[in-house]
């Protein structure tokens, strides 16, 4: 008798999951969120996710793949809140104009501007 083996993921999954998992002839569970609260709270918990995976590329396929996941998360978001493609290419605009792009490829060692308040962790303690 062979030993069945379950792995728990508990996270939203595209809609050909369940399929590709049984077309190769195993079991899984799932369940259909109908709580819209909750079905944007799981699509912003994947952009974490479909973001670390970004991250970790290491060839222009990859990279294509994983920008598609995470786009369709951001896609799926944005119909959701009824935001269009020309509101996304404003705010896109607004930001390049008032923070700039990448062209100079500046790294920011330091700063004395304490008051600036970073959405990332912490890197070191201000002195």
């Amino acid at each position: 008798m062979s030993e069945i083996t379950r792995v728990y993921y508990n996270k939203l999954i595209r809609d050909n999951v369940p399929d590709m998992i049984h077309a190769k002839r195993e079991a899984c569970e799932v369940r259909q969120i109908t709580d819209v609260q909750e079905f944007q709270q799981e699509l912003f918990k994947k952009i974490k996710e479909e973001a670390n995976s970004l991250a970790m590329v290491r060839t222009k396929e990859e990279f294509l793949a994983e920008y598609a996941d995470l786009m369709m998360v951001f896609d799926t978001i944005m119909g959701q809140l009824e935001i269009t493609p020309e509101e996304v290419a404003a705010a896109r605009n607004e930001n390049l104009l008032k923070k700039g792009g990448f062209k100079h490829q500046y790294y920011l060692l330091w700063s004395e501007d304490v008051g600036y308040e970073s959405n990332e962790s912490p890197q070191g303690i201000p002195l």
